[in-house]
């Protein structure tokens, strides 16, 4: 059940389904029973909220686009309406994740915001953002840029509950499950920066020609602001698109004071809230060119606050880092002057840029790879292990969101299912008598799958990442044809449910290390997605999911009868059943911390 599974298919297999009774959607307990409504035209999520705006010359920079500020305030404003309609009470903007813009907006364009809440936690909530941009005389639209936003509820007199999301649609039921990956990335974020400083080395290039450089102390701005009552929300507080706005103006003269020129800014790295700031606060804001690089560079913005003149003490409420270039008269980027950063904190600041960077581009890599035109196994190092983890858990979750699986066999009440997409994947289903904490632990160890599952021949511990992710180096029998043994290095991503209704999830996919070639003795194998998803049905009773996407070499595998493929996932997924029934006696102790 790698990606290999002894008997496969052949090429020409998948359509042999083609005619099976479609369920259009699979029912899972985090789900509930979708309304028939969810899918058809007349359905709305009731958490949406939609804002048009005409673009008018008050809201356009010098070159009569759309100020990205005035942009920032409207996208606030549409989400925190949107929060405000799950929650039921006033909500505060507590961040705002990377955005990045992929197309301006001109004056006489209709800009189009569309919001709605992805998943609520205990009192928070994150909340999805589309901007697309409409020319009312041609009727194009363009999509502007996407954002993720984490607004906090708040009441004076009692502590907020939120209700729970429910996800009706495909595309709902992914955010939901993906939102929980996205915020445990967003908290353990500063310690990847700190994690790629110590121990990877950054090109920071601090021993370049100075001659040319200009000093980054040139670039800093500093203004202050102060809060009047339009610039408050309706709770009194200071209005976070506002913050933004003013933050967004700092930045780009700091930008420009290094260029001498008009930037455009491409992106922003996480708006974070740190407190919050009322009407008659005095707001100073401080940015400086923290990194230029060759066609780009980093601005570093922060927000103090403080309530009189006299106040020695200001309040840290807002940082954020802002990816600005500069465009010739055919919108390609320019080359830019270096930065020379002033000792101590300055280049602290100078190689986090580039250590931020880094962590973009090995993000960009992830997200732009077209599994058909790449390899799929993607290299392995400190600066990507965070959302390569991220895009491991977030692949199985969308896999397991999809509506279309079609139920091909079932067997003695284990099930298996087909999707039929970009590529042929699988689906096997069977309930256990074993609480759901103690499948996953012994699940989530793939030194022990060998104990049940004869595609493992043996499976060794090449990493262990942190306390959820692991790397393994695992050999498989050869196939039938072939002489050489398969090898796979996996790593393997577990979590445990954020919330009641979750599953435990096991996600799998190769990877590539520079200790673990590929070697003569053995042909190496890739898994594209795959793992386990394991809910609880009552006590003492898991539901066990196991999903798998093949790849295009897996294809080269299949058998032609498919009642031979069927047979095969059964003897291998009851052979699974009795290793947990046989085993489920011996994880007491440890089963303390699940």
């Amino acid at each position: 059940m790698i990606q290999n599974v002894g008997n496969h298919l052949r090429r020409g297999f998948a359509s042999m389904f083609s005619n099976r009774t479609s369920r259009k959607s699979i029912s899972h307990p985090e789900s509930g029973d979708a309304p028939t409504m969810a899918e058809g035209e007349g359905y709305r999520n009731p958490t949406e909220v939609q804002m048009s705006q005409l673009v008018l010359p008050c809201h356009t920079n010098h070159r009569g686009e759309l100020s990205i500020g005035q942009l920032l305030k409207w996208i606030d404003t549409t989400a925190c309406l949107s929060a405000e309609r799950h929650a039921g009470c006033p909500c505060v903007t507590a961040s705002m994740d990377d955005i990045y813009f992929d197309h301006t907006i001109s004056v006489g364009q209709v800009v189009n915001i569309k919001a709605k809440v992805n998943r609520a936690f205990n009192s928070s909530m994150e909340v999805g953002i589309q901007v697309v941009s409409e020319d009312l005389c041609s009727e194009k639209q363009w999509s502007v840029c996407k954002a993720l936003a984490t607004f906090v509820a708040h009441r004076e007199l009692s502590k907020v509950k939120l209700k729970q999301v429910i996800p009706l649609t495909e595309e709902e039921k992914t955010e939901h499950g993906v939102a929980a990956e996205r915020r445990r990335m967003r908290l353990v974020y500063a310690d990847t920066i700190k994690d790629l400083l110590t121990h990877c080395v950054i090109q920071d290039d601090l021993d370049k020609d100075c001659s040319n450089m200009v000093p980054a102390e040139k670039t800093r701005v500093e203004s202050v602001e102060l809060v009047l009552p339009p610039h408050a929300n309706h709770q009194g507080n200071t209005f976070g698109g506002q913050i933004m706005a003013w933050m967004e103006n700092v930045a780009t003269i700091a930008a420009s004071r290094l260029c001498h020129a008009h930037p455009t800014l491409k992106a922003i790295e996480m708006f974070h809230f740190r407190g919050p700031s009322q009407v008659g606060d005095r707001l100073v804001l401080k940015a400086i060119v923290n990194n230029a690089f060759k066609h780009s560079m980093e601005v570093g913005v922060c927000v103090e606050a403080y309530r009189q003149e006299a106040e020695t003490q200001r309040r840290h409420i807002n940082s954020a880092f802002m990816t600005f270039v500069v465009l010739d008269k055919d919108d390609q980027p320019q080359k830019l002057p270096w930065i020379r950063p002033q000792p101590g904190e300055g280049e602290r600041r100078y190689r986090e840029a580039s250590a931020r960077k880094k962590i973009r581009l090995d993000r960009k890599y992830l997200v732009s790879c077209k599994q058909a035109e790449v390899a799929l196994s993607v290299p392995w190092d400190p600066s990507n292990q965070v959302y390569l983890s991220y895009y491991n858990v977030s692949s199985l979750k969308t896999l397991m969101a999809k509506d279309n699986w079609v139920l091909s066999v079932e067997i003695s009440e284990v099930r298996l299912y087909i999707l039929e997409e970009d590529f042929l994947s699988f689906h096997l289903e069977m309930v256990v008598n074993v609480d759901a904490a103690q499948v996953f632990q012994l699940l989530s160890d793939l030194r022990r799958r060998p104990e049940w599952d004869k595609h493992y021949r043996s499976v060794e511990l090449v990493q262990q990442v942190d306390e959820d992710d692991a790397i393994y180096h695992v050999i498989s029998p050869a196939l039938s044809g072939n002489t050489k043994p398969q090898d796979f290095v996996i790593l393997a991503s577990r979590r445990k449910p954020c919330d009641n209704g979750d599953p435990y999830v096991i996600a799998l996919r190769s990877v590539t290390l520079p200790t673990h070639h590929e070697t003569p003795e053995y042909q190496r194998g890739e898994t594209l997605c795959s793992g386990f998803c394991l809910w609880r049905e009552g006590d003492q009773m898991t539901k066990v999911s196991y999903y798998n996407q093949a790849t295009p070499g897996f294809l080269n595998y299949v058998t032609t009868n498919v009642s031979g493929l069927s047979s095969e996932f059964y003897n291998t997924f009851k052979a699974c059943e009795s290793f947990l029934l046989d085993n489920r006696n011996d994880l007491a102790p440890s089963l303390q911390t699940l």
